[in-house]
């Protein structure tokens, strides 16, 4: 038996539509292959796949950030705009592939102008200065009369893109970053605080955002933070964060758990910004943007003690002079697939969202890496719908208004700490809730919705939901996406696009505020109040 307590009283904080918005980065097929192919039988007259537009542009994404990731230290946008016939060809060291700018900054941004969706642009911070980045906010937002905006009226987009949101930079306390400002947190900090004020000068409706730690296991965590801060809190909007939460082959458990230490991250953080705010003695208020995660199960790995501040750069390059730099043909690449159940795909990164969720005050943006994947599998010809389609857009059309505390009481487990390499050690967590949930409020439209995802893979529960303490609720709709024990690796397909639709379970009984109804092991919920 467990039971979810959900009172009005109680609110966490308003919920922001870019919340559950993804990622996007040229690495693989993810920009040749999925976003642009010309040879694509649905292939529009800029080489973009219709079929993903379309898939995309349905699911409603609130926005994208785009166009990286490590690859963007290096990208030279002013190289990657006019004729395509004109553009100049440049390789990108972090990802060890050529860079022909088929796909431009124009294209980024009008590829998000066709699929419905808010841009969320990252500057080359990295080899980059502070004039393209000021060069690059005057070609993109200003209406004309100045030599860059002209330009772009020339190159064919006669408005303003108007984009909102600006990251100054990827990852930058980051060894492995092209032009890393590890060692110096100051610098980086100063150059921001620099760089957003002449951006904001050329454009003052625009936001902007300042890159903290990489990851949780950097030695500088939270410091580094706190350093970048200190230099620039009067001038930026958002502290961006990013995570790949790993847990060991075949550990269900640890799997879903690992959205606690996502909020692990998320209280260090905004006890950060809250510390830099009080010594500034600022009424602003700085946002964390989590514009990148994932999770993942991964066999353990050879440990180095010893390795120190530097295992980060370690796991992420190293110099081969054998590794080739690769040009990409589109009409030819291999696609990715996700190595393992399509189930526990879903259930992990909505783990990670009800975590957000939860902490809707202080997390604004969310872009998930893969989330552009999880609303439109796709392969070299066609586009389907997975679990992770069908919960993703349930967290899209469900998780309005306002986040709400919920309180459960159930059964737990522990999850003792693991290792899976130097660069991803988790320790402990004891009495961990097998049942996770969120709520969310929406008051304009009279609904209330409980999220729960039951992590138990073996058993089921009977499920009370107490909204006793609301007024006015009379129906109670449970939706629900669950894995079959006949057949755990199950997958969608283009033939089996519905095997994961939600079902409706029809035992969900409301009485006097109380919600009787089942969870079934290893499942995701969706229980609406109306």
């Amino acid at each position: 038996m467990a039971k979810i307590t959900v009172h009005p009283k109680y609110e966490t904080g308003e919920i922001s539509e870019r919340l559950f918005s993804a990622f996007l980065e040229p690495i693989g097929t993810i920009v040749n292959g999925f976003m642009y192919n010309p040879k694509h039988k649905t292939a529009d007259e800029q080489g973009f796949r219709q079929d993903v537009i379309q898939a995309l542009k349905d699911t409603h994404l609130p926005a994208v950030r785009l166009p990286g990731g490590n690859f963007v230290s290096a990208w030279q946008w002013k190289d990657s705009i006019g004729p395509k016939e004109e553009r100049k060809v440049h390789l990108d060291p972090a990802w060890y592939q050529y860079i022909p700018n088929d796909v431009g900054h124009d294209e980024y941004l009008q590829w998000a102008e066709k699929i419905g969706t808010e841009p969320l642009y990252t500057i080359n911070m990295g080899t980059g200065n502070m004039q393209d980045a000021m060069d690059l906010v005057e070609y993109t937002n200003f209406e004309g009369g100045s030599y860059w905006s002209d330009l772009r009226r020339k190159n064919g987009h006669e408005k303003p893109y108007a984009v909102k949101m600006f990251y100054l930079g990827n990852e930058m306390d980051g060894p492995w970053q092209l032009g890393s400002w590890d060692t110096n947190p100051d610098g980086y900090g100063h150059r921001c605080l620099e760089t957003s004020k002449a951006l904001k000068w050329i454009d003052a409706s625009i936001e902007t955002g300042v890159c903290g730690s990489s990851a949780s296991f950097m030695d500088h965590f939270p410091a580094w933070d706190e350093k970048v801060l200190d230099q620039c809190y009067d001038v930026v909007d958002y502290l961006s964060v990013h995570h790949y939460h790993s847990a060991p082959a075949n550990d269900v458990k640890s799997l879903l758990g690992g959205s606690l230490y996502y909020e692990d991250f998320i209280n260090t953080e905004a006890a950060v910004i809250d510390y830099v705010a009080a010594k500034h003695r600022s009424p602003k208020k700085v946002m964390i943007s989590f514009d990148e995660y994932g999770c993942m199960m991964r066999d353990n790995a050879p440990l180095h003690p010893g390795w120190g501040r530097y295992n980060m750069a370690r796991s992420h390059f190293k110099f081969d002079p054998e590794r080739p730099y690769l040009l990409h043909d589109p009409d030819k690449m291999k696609f990715f697939e996700f190595p393992g159940r399509e189930i526990l795909h879903m259930l992990s990164f909505l783990s990670v969202q009800l975590a957000f969720l939860r902490h809707a005050d202080r997390v604004k943006i969310g872009c998930m890496t893969g989330g552009l994947g999880a609303l439109c599998a796709s392969d070299h010809d066609n586009v389907w719908k997975t679990a992770s389609y069908y919960g993703y857009t349930q967290m899209l059309e469900y998780a309005r208004g306002t986040s709400m505390r919920t309180v459960v009481d159930c059964e737990t487990y522990d999850m003792p700490g693991y290792a899976i390499e130097d660069t991803s050690q988790y320790t402990g967590k004891e009495g961990v809730n097998y049942i996770d949930s969120a709520a969310a409020w929406d008051k304009e439209n009279g609904r209330l919705t409980v999220f729960a995802i039951n992590r138990n893979e073996d058993d089921g529960y009977s499920l009370d939901v107490d909204v006793s303490g609301f007024e006015g609720f009379t129906k109670v709709t449970h939706y629900e996406i669950f894995g079959d024990k006949d057949d755990p690796d199950k997958k969608s397909s283009v033939e089996r696009q519905d095997a994961y639709a939600p079902a409706q379970n029809v035992k969900a009984s409301l009485k006097e505020g109380i919600c009787s109804t089942e969870l079934k092991a290893l499942s995701w919920n969706v229980i609406v109040f109306s």
